[in-house]
């Protein structure tokens, strides 16, 4: 066999060399993607990563005043992807849109990442609590509470995969779902979102919406993360009141709020969102003891923690433990917070930039919350490509995915009684129908349809039946 002259030698060496400096990012395996991705980036970069806003803040009209039809303010956006390098959007901004409005929206958006430093996808988010809800023409099934009501494990984890593939179909790969509280007071009124009171049951059936969100592959076009939410104990609220106070001891907090957020991250759930309220006077968004000692510490969670909507404010402006603005970021960041979800304001990167600048944030936190955000966008493959074409998801809206519903939603049914037979009734029964409900579709529907609360759902329904008029 002939020995290879020094020349070949020299070439192969260099040609080893080159692949080694310049290959791309998707060539690496995830850790060595992210530490790549981020030894290149500016602290500044780092803080955007960490930021979270509003479909609004991009759109005519501004938060909270979307003009109709959306339209993307062309010099908003350049702003906040070009000076502010802002990681993450999320909402709808009006009311739901159809496949290729969403698919228009995002393109937008990460059309302007391309001509950013380092080309980081934005990472869109959205409350996809009973199928893809914000999409128009999706497939709608029961609530969370019904979904439990089936004692089907197997119906939930197959509904959540319908909510991805119609997701993924509008472009959204990240769902603010499943929701896993423990509604210990039964006037709390989210109650609806969970599976109930009963610890095995947001086990089982948390662990499979995960399952069915995510796949055995998350970088999979019809798949999306899933975030658990909201750690941990919102749902034991003393007054009933959405977002006010808990008391829970440890024991119990160890024992009825915790293992099922453990269970669903052992299968995998790649984001967190946190309880907008507190625990033992304690806001969670500060609690360091909950987001870093045990999710991150003792959970084993490798994902990213995100806030709820302006909680990180709030420890501010409502729970009063900081005396600015500022200070609270510096608590919920030093806390374990991730990522925040602002949403309609541009101070959180600045303010967060001067904490770092003047040592009160060290640059090891912020390098560990981006590090666990690219690691999520890293994972479902947004890197290599964030849209798919619209014919690739056929079954969208589909009568296959629709029976399914209607199969759930029969299961779902609970007979509490039936004295003297009355069920089912006759074609010649007469039948009295009552109370405020009886002819509203939003109640009908609940909330998180079409808009947060379903008000405009009278009207984008219009075609549909209540229950006085079926």
């Amino acid at each position: 066999m002939n020995q290879p002259n020094i020349k070949q030698v020299f070439i192969a060496v260099l040609f080893f060399i080159g692949l080694t400096l310049f290959s791309p990012l998707q060539a690496q395996k995830p850790a060595g993607q992210v530490e790549l991705l981020l030894s290149k980036m500016t602290i500044e970069e780092k803080v955007g990563e960490m930021t979270q806003l509003s479909l609004d803040m991009i759109c005519i009209g501004g938060s909270y005043n979307v003009t109709e039809p959306l339209t993307i303010d062309k010099e908003k956006l350049k702003k906040i992807i070009q000076q502010y390098h802002v990681g993450s959007i999320l909402n709808v901004g009006t009311s739901a849109h159809p496949p290729q409005r969403w698919q228009e929206i995002i393109t937008e958006i990460q059309n302007e990442v391309q001509k950013s430093r380092l080309k980081i996808p934005v990472l869109y988010g959205i409350d996809a609590i009973h199928g893809a809800n914000y999409t128009l023409g999706s497939t709608l099934y029961p609530q969370p509470m019904g979904v439990a009501s089936t004692w089907n494990p197997q119906t939930a984890e197959g509904l959540a995969e319908i909510t991805a593939y119609e997701c993924r179909a509008s472009g959204i790969p990240w769902n603010f779902s499943p929701a896993m509280d423990l509604c210990k007071n039964p006037v709390w009124p989210r109650t609806y979102e969970s599976f109930g009171e009963d610890v095995l049951m947001n086990k089982i059936f948390g662990s499979a919406m995960v399952k069915g969100y995510q796949g055995t592959s998350i970088s999979d076009k019809t798949r999306m993360a899933a975030c658990l939410k909201h750690f941990t104990g919102y749902g034991a609220s003393t007054s009933g009141k959405d977002r006010t106070s808990a008391l829970i001891p440890e024991r119990q907090l160890r024992e009825y709020y915790l293992p099922q957020y453990a269970e669903a991250i052992k299968n995998g759930a790649l984001t967190v969102m946190v309880n907008s309220a507190e625990i033992n006077g304690v806001p969670t968004h500060a609690n360091k003891f909950l987001l870093t000692d045990i999710l991150k510490g003792e959970m084993g969670f490798k994902g990213f923690v995100v806030s709820d909507w302006e909680d990180v404010k709030y420890l501010y402006s409502r729970h009063h433990i900081a005396a600015s603005y500022k200070e609270a970021i510096k608590l919920a960041v030093n806390a374990g917070i991730d990522m925040t979800m602002v949403p309609n304001d541009l101070e959180f990167p600045d303010l967060l930039l001067a904490l770092v600048k003047e040592g009160q944030v060290s640059r090891a936190r912020i390098d560990d919350a981006v590090r666990r955000i690219l690691y999520v966008k890293i994972q479902l493959g947004l890197f290599d490509k964030t849209i798919y074409p619209l014919s690739d998801y056929p079954k969208f809206g589909s009568d296959e995915f629709k029976n399914k519903s209607l199969d759930a939603a029969r299961e779902a049914l609970i007979l509490l009684k039936n004295e003297k037979n009355i069920l089912p009734l006759s074609k010649t029964s007469r039948a009295l129908v009552v109370g405020p409900t009886a002819n509203s579709m939003r109640t009908l529907n609940g909330g998180w349809s079409n808009t947060w609360q379903g008000e405009k759902i009278n009207e984008v329904l219009a075609n549909k039946n209540t229950i006085v008029e079926a």
